[in-house]
């Protein structure tokens, strides 16, 4: 299977923009971040949530979000 060779991005740009999308789904993870431990390598930090808040966010991913 070929893959496409992903470019960086932008943690914070990614990381307000993935807040917005669940933010459409009614899911907030409040411990979402950039990790300022590690720059060069751009990671978010998604955090914990709540057990309930993580069967929401599987449901959204497999396409059942609130609309």
């Amino acid at each position: 299977m070929a893959t496409k060779e992903q470019q960086p991005a932008d943690p914070f740009v990614t990381k307000e923009s993935l807040k917005a999308a669940l933010a459409e789904v009614g899911i907030v993870l409040p411990s979402l971040a950039v990790d300022d431990a590690s720059p060069q390598l751009g990671l978010v930090e998604l955090g914990r949530v709540r057990s309930d808040v993580a069967a929401r966010l599987a449901e959204a991913l497999r396409g059942g979000g609130s609309e």
